[in-house]
């Protein structure tokens, strides 16, 4: 195997691993030392200042110690033997899901590769990394069923579920650097184009059912392109259209087997390059979890729920109430509804605990509706009133003047964000002030006045790094 030149670096999942490095550079320097002379422990020659007899007996001495040391730890032995069987983990451990069955050996529906660079993320994530290790997979106990059971349908390797693993540790709510979100690190342009939806109220990067459908369906596109696991796992994580000049500048655009990632790999980006032996690392730690040191693993129950179907801008506090739990229980199911309520405008399939159904119906039915209803926000623009607001939102200037502590109506100033109920008409109106299209004369200074944001905002809600450039019939987002 080629020697890994700067040494490994993290994948995606890089702000878990970015010590690694440092750690491993560290071995190799101590390891390269020389080492020093030493004594051959197994030679018996006695040392030159000391007589004969005086070996003899020391010799004879240290044989008698070495016996007594022998029996006694077979006494120790027998005595560990008589001990009463400890029960199973699951029974010890109350409210802990029982862990996976795990065959005496180990299944792979991957090719199986253990090198060098397997090794050393193997070490990395039983040692330096092992707590968050250990987190994730007692996190998989929730997440990876399902995504067994979505591989299972489509004739897919079930080691794919390793993947969500080293991505993001098996949590909805991971987010990178590159704005990459969810189980899967879909970064919004990809999310959009594999059918999930990415705006102001939904992001299903964040939904672990919606996000495992399109990454299948991602990968399984890579996979009919390069007729390998190994490349599509790492065009997923550097692009398909790089591994594909790769392949064709170095292999001449060989593919169909596994073996040509090795072949590519120092030309592949420093996180891709050890994207394939993080997978097959984690893998073998997930599949003999006790064989590299992760005992008594409490495993999260599996995500288990039914659905409801609710009006839109209903507050998932009032979805709680209606199911009586703690409003955390109705997030956790529902991590890709990103301002606590269903979305305005629209009727929606809403998760709750399993069992819950029909208390949830009865309690509903009872609440009135503005009870049920969840605030938005908006921002105070020069010349609006409250009536002016109140008609825009389909509510009152009571209710407005409710939400916001009584407010006077002439003490409105511009920029002042208000609480405003959810109703039908809150999405068509927020969506006329998301989105500005551009014209003659515009500048991000004017716009942000105009919409009571900054000029920061719109730069980081469009993209647009530290320019102030913009074009005539580019379309702006002037809101969250």
């Amino acid at each position: 195997m080629r020697p890994c030149r700067g040494g490994p670096r993290p994948s995606r999942a890089g702000p878990f691993l970015a010590p690694a490095r440092e750690h491993m550079f560290a071995g190799r320097r101590i390891a390269g030392r020389p080492r020093a002379a030493r004594r051959d422990p197994k030679t018996t020659d006695p040392p030159e200042a000391m007589p004969a007899h005086q070996y003899a007996w020391m010799l004879a001495a240290g044989l008698l110690v070495a016996l007594l040391a022998l029996a006694a730890g077979d006494v120790m032995r027998r005595a560990e033997d008589t001990q009463p069987e400890v029960p199973p983990v699951e029974e010890l451990l109350s409210g802990a899901a029982a862990a996976p069955e795990v065959d005496a050996e180990p299944q792979w529906d991957l090719t199986v590769t253990r090198n060098e660079r397997v090794e050393y993320w193997i070490r990395f994530l039983r040692t330096r990394n092992h707590d968050r290790t250990r987190l994730w997979l007692e996190r998989s106990g929730r997440y990876a069923p399902m995504i067994r059971r979505e591989l299972r349908a489509r004739n897919m390797p079930q080691d794919l579920v390793y993947l969500a693993l080293i991505e993001s540790g098996f949590s909805p709510r991971a987010r990178s650097r590159a704005q990459a979100v969810g189980i899967w690190q879909f970064i919004a342009e990809t999310g959009r184009r594999y059918g999930l939806e990415v705006s102001p109220y939904v992001d299903e990067r964040r939904d672990p059912i919606a996000a495992t459908r399109a990454a299948l369906d991602y990968l399984q596109d890579l996979y009919r392109r390069f007729g390998s696991w190994y490349l599509a796992a790492a065009a997923y994580n550097t692009g398909e259209n790089r591994v594909e000049r790769i392949l064709r500048e170095r292999v001449g655009g060989a593919r169909g087997h596994d073996s040509l990632f090795w072949k590519i790999d120092q030309y592949l980006p420093r996180e891709t390059r050890d994207y394939v032996p993080l997978m097959l690392a984690a893998a073998h730690i997930a599949k003999e979890p006790e064989k590299y040191g992760f005992r008594n693993l409490r495993y999260h129950a599996p995500l288990e729920f039914e659905t409801v179907r609710v009006p839109g801008g209903v507050s998932l506090a009032a979805a709680a109430r209606a199911a009586e739990v703690g409003v955390d229980v109705i997030r956790d199911l529902n991590p890709h509804l990103v301002r606590d309520m269903t979305p305005p405008g629209r009727t929606w399939t809403l998760r709750i605990p399993k069992g819950r159904r029909e208390v949830f119906a009865r309690n509903f039915s009872r609440m009135a509706p503005s009870e049920r209803l969840a605030m938005v926000h908006h921002t105070v623009r020069r010349g609006e009133t409250l009536s002016h607001i109140a008609l825009r939102y389909g509510t009152t200037v009571e209710a407005l003047r409710a939400a916001n502590g009584w407010i006077d109506p002439r003490r409105l100033r511009v920029g002042q964000r208000l609480r405003v109920p959810a109703s039908r008409r809150v999405q068509a109106s927020a969506a006329a002030t998301r989105v500005h299209r551009v014209r003659p004369g515009d500048t991000l200074w004017a716009l942000a006045r105009r919409y009571g944001v900054t000029v920061s905002q719109l730069r980081a809600w469009n993209g647009l790094g530290r320019s102030d450039r913009i074009l005539p019939g580019q379309r702006l987002r002037v809101s969250p």
